[in-house]
């Protein structure tokens, strides 16, 4: 095992490998909790999708370890749950089944674009701006659906939105788990988020707000009704009905969201541990392998795409250097699965919060963005702006790759904008016109 992994040669042992691990699994456990919670309005059981999240993030993380050789776990991805759930189903109409195969057809083209190669070409095609756009508006969609969620921000009839009631006990407790994951997270405590969400659970539970669970461990719960539904739509509807035009511009989405969001997170990490030489990743297409292998697996267990986590940088701070640190993470995973029984403790003022600080994270990206160019800003600015305020991810991505071939041309630039971003303008004018018809 040393010799597979080369503890040696990185100067690495067991000790720091697990503690890598364990801290890597608290720093994103809370995706167990939040996933099923953030899915669950599209009909979705709950407790299903639970077992569906701990299987998907063991499997993907221990092919990442196994395969690639990583300390990088994945699980299903924040932000595309959210689009999943809000854009997809609640919004274009599209049964969740549908929806998952939607995410096993993403997996299966992101496995392609892997071991052909194509990945480099779609990678140079896109302006950088509007990758760290996507990531910064997606990050504004999911802070604005935890505000949502906790009743910070309500609807109104005079303004769309509007402060909620602060003397609400529910959001009280929501606004309560902000303030203190956020001074976890500014102290600088690994699994900030985790814990966040822990205090908040137990702080609700002894105030009343929240029910105190009857157990913690428990019975794994049955993964029946999502396993295999991805594939359900075959038994009722041809494949012209099935594959609309609606339908592959979200398998479109969800390839996009995730190949930059997988691929942005591996030089990230990857760098941090000292992989990444000549600006080059040393076995990437295996990383990008164990990633769509990942969220196809994900789709048939009845998930939402399935991601490389930015919070595997905690794990590398502690220690971690090799995969053997993600085969711990992943064996953390199917201990997890016990644990189910705590679903009715966090609700979704607890989760809330943690939507918002992810965003706060993912907004971070806008810093690299040069708003000074306005043939940029424009572009960028769409995409971010539109993600919260017509609550769809897709819709951002559209408009920024409509508006950046326009203000490029506008401005003489024509030449450098790539033959696949014109292509893309004349998708996505296509799918807004099928919208309003």
């Amino acid at each position: 095992m040393k010799g597979y992994f080369q503890f040696d040669e990185l100067g690495t042992n067991y000790k720091r490998e697990f503690l890598g691990g364990l801290t890597t699994f608290l720093a994103m456990a809370y995706i167990l909790f939040v996933n099923p919670n953030v899915l669950e309005p599209t009909g979705m059981d709950t407790g299903a999708v639970y077992v569906a999240t701990a299987l998907a993030a063991a499997i993907g993380t221990a092919i990442m370890g196994l395969i690639a050789k990583y300390p990088i776990a994945l699980a299903p991805g924040m932000g595309l749950n959210a689009f999943f759930t809000f854009s997809v189903v609640l919004g274009l109409g599209i049964p969740w089944e549908t929806a998952l195969l939607g995410v096993f057809v993403s997996g299966i083209l992101l496995f392609l674009i892997s071991v052909t190669g194509v990945r480099e070409t779609i990678i140079n095609a896109i302006p950088a701006e509007l990758k760290y756009a996507a990531a910064a508006g997606i990050g504004l969609f999911i802070a604005f659906i935890g505000l949502k969620n906790a009743q910070i921000v309500v609807m109104s009839e005079a303004t769309l939105v509007q402060i909620g009631d602060l003397s609400n006990p529910a959001t009280l407790l929501a606004v309560f788990g902000v303030v203190i994951t956020v001074i976890l997270m500014a102290i600088g405590l690994k699994g900030g988020i985790f814990y966040g969400m822990l205090l908040t659970a137990l702080v609700g539970i002894f105030t009343g707000v929240i029910q105190t669970p009857t157990s913690i461990v428990g019975a794994i719960p049955s993964l029946e009704p999502t396993f295999g539904a991805a594939f359900a739509p075959f038994a009722t509807m041809s494949l012209g009905e099935i594959f609309t035009i609606q339908l592959l511009i979200v398998i479109l989405t969800f390839l996009f969201v995730d190949f930059f969001d997988t691929a942005g997170t591996l030089y990230a990490v990857a760098n941090q541990a000292g992989y990444v030489k000549d600006n080059k990743l040393p076995r990437a297409g295996r990383a990008l392998l164990a990633d769509s292998s990942a969220t196809s697996i994900g789709a048939v267990l009845g998930t939402s795409t399935t991601t490389a986590y930015i919070e595997s940088s905690s794990g590398i701070a502690a220690g971690a250097r090799t995969g053997f640190a993600s085969l711990v993470t992943a064996g953390l995973f199917l201990l997890a699965l016990f644990f189910s029984p705590l679903l009715v403790v966090i609700t979704s003022e607890v989760t809330a919060p943690a939507l918002i600080i992810v965003g706060i994270l993912m907004a971070g990206a806008l810093s690299n963005i040069d708003w000074k160019k306005f043939e940029i800003a424009v572009p960028a600015f769409l995409t971010v702006i539109a993600m919260p305020l017509t609550f769809s991810i897709a819709t951002g991505i559209a408009l920024g790759f409509i508006m950046y071939p326009i203000t490029m041309v506008a401005k003489g630039r024509w030449k450098e904008v790539h033959p696949i971003m014109y292509v893309m303008f004349f998708v996505f004018i296509i799918y807004f016109v099928y919208l309003g018809e």
